[in-house]
């Protein structure tokens, strides 16, 4: 770690604990805000999984020679999108660009003004008490 930084024996930002407690709190926000993002993802690739299986069921009845259903999955469920008309590269991008983007882009401002941008405050302070407790040196 560079000088510019607490290192976990050195937790030196000068912060209330209100503001150690929003910090940590706003940053583990994020990172929930993150994990939804991933869940957003794996949702788009099972659609998309799903939609490919559509495909080959349509082109399965067509060979059948079930045209009426084949035609139904061409031209009402595979071109429609999942929520509202709106395919989930989509909802994946709105998202993206959106909250996490706002999420991230203020956790960023607050962290850079509350504790001249160093991140995990909290737990480096706990990695230090933990350390120092168990006799380590660094």
């Amino acid at each position: 770690m560079d000088d510019d930084h607490p290192t976990p024996s050195r937790p030196d930002v000068d912060l209330t604990d209100e503001e150690l407690d929003a910090l940590h709190n706003l940053q583990l926000a994020v990172e929930h805000v993150y994990q939804a993002y991933g869940d957003l993802l794996r949702f788009h690739h099972e659609i998309g999984h799903a939609m490919d299986q559509m495909n080959d069921a349509e082109t399965a009845l067509r060979e059948a020679g079930h045209e009426a259903w084949a035609n139904r999955l061409r031209d009402h469920l595979l071109p429609s999108g999942a929520i509202d008309d709106a395919w989930t590269y989509e909802l994946v991008d709105a998202f993206r660009d959106g909250l996490l983007a706002d999420a991230t882009d203020l956790e960023s401002d607050v962290r850079e003004d509350l504790a001249d941008g160093v991140d995990h405050v909290t737990e480096r302070r706990q990695q230090a008490r933990w350390r120092e407790r168990a006799g380590w040196d660094e």
